[in-house]
């Protein structure tokens, strides 16, 4: 079974679904193009405290790959994906920390990550990457919740931007370009969990943040990706 992704980036694991068809994040007169295009594909590591090797299709994608780690972008051909995470070194005719199957599509924009649902399990999750245009001294910050860890606002400067983010879900906004103080607090709480961090929204790009660890363990953090826009 399969679920499609619309731009809005609807997250695999929220259904609980046994595959995933990652479309392209572009415009209808961009379509013709993007079908003769490879799909751009990130993989962030959000499982705290094991290095992973990632597999697509039985094949090597990534060794050695600690916790709270982002890959460089990957150009995959348009093809289905099983896509297998294993402890480091661990033969991958064993059984893996986590699987799931991929559909991906020309011209498509993901990225996926291993992580912990809010059960403090494995998961594979994957999000479509907005890469449309940003207007100049604008900037979009997306938030990704992909850790062990109850629903979460979001604040800047102390004024939440997005709330009752639930893991696996993200949300997305446009803002002023510039610096920004942010954290991470419990839903309707003044609680910090995460921060308070700097971040440094560019103009006409994205910043994507991701919420990861455990609230158990006392390990929650961020990470942050830079996109640039493509249209």
């Amino acid at each position: 079974m399969s679920a499609r992704l619309t731009r809005a980036a609807l997250a695999l694991g929220a259904a609980g679904l046994l595959g995933l068809t990652v479309l392209p994040a572009t415009s209808a007169g961009a379509a013709q193009n993007a079908a003769q295009e490879n799909a751009t594909v990130t993989v962030f590591h959000g499982i705290p405290g094991t290095t992973v090797d990632v597999y697509a299709n039985g094949k090597r994608l990534l060794s050695g790959f600690t916790p709270g780690s982002l890959s460089s972008p990957l150009s995959l051909p348009a093809d289905s994906y099983d896509i297998e995470v294993f402890k480091a070194g661990a033969s991958p005719s064993g059984t893996p920390v986590v699987e799931r199957t991929v559909e991906v599509t020309e011209g498509a924009n993901a990225s996926v990550t291993a992580n912990l649902n809010v059960n403090g399990r494995p998961a594979l999750n994957t999000f479509v990457n907005d890469t449309s245009r940003v207007p100049d001294g604008q900037s979009r910050l997306v938030v990704r919740h992909v850790a062990d860890a109850p629903a979460v606002d979001v604040r800047a400067g102390g004024t939440p931007v997005f709330k009752n983010v639930q893991n696996p879900e993200q949300e997305q906004t446009e803002v002023d370009a510039g610096s920004v103080n942010a954290d991470v607090v419990l839903t309707g709480t003044t609680t910090v969990v995460i921060g308070p961090a700097t971040l440094n929204l560019e103009s006409g790009a994205t910043t994507v943040v991701y919420a990861w660890g455990s609230a158990d363990a006392e390990n929650l953090a961020l990470k942050v990706q830079q996109l640039s826009s493509t249209s």
